[in-house]
């Protein structure tokens, strides 16, 4: 699954193009490396997300093509926020 649909599946960023313009700046991670949008996630990958001061680190556990937002914390956890 794309980076930036990962993103807004899991509800970490609200909205796709939110996503997309927050790893164009840079300010996306994923296994301590640059990230662009359209990067090919694996189960298991460490995504870092930059919000301002703010940073949330999370490890990948599942990623289905659908999700209900009950469901979305399902799919990462939180390494340190």
């Amino acid at each position: 699954m794309r980076l930036d649909k990962f993103l807004k599946n899991s509800r970490i960023i609200k909205r796709r193009t939110v996503a997309k313009d927050a790893c164009e700046q840079e300010r996306v991670e994923v296994n301590g490396k640059i990230a662009k949008p359209g990067l090919d996630l694996k189960i298991g990958d460490v995504i870092q997300v930059t919000f301002g001061s703010n940073v949330l680190k999370v490890r990948v556990l599942a990623m289905p093509e659908s999700v209900r937002k009950d469901d979305a914390d399902s799919l990462y956890e939180v390494i340190n926020s």
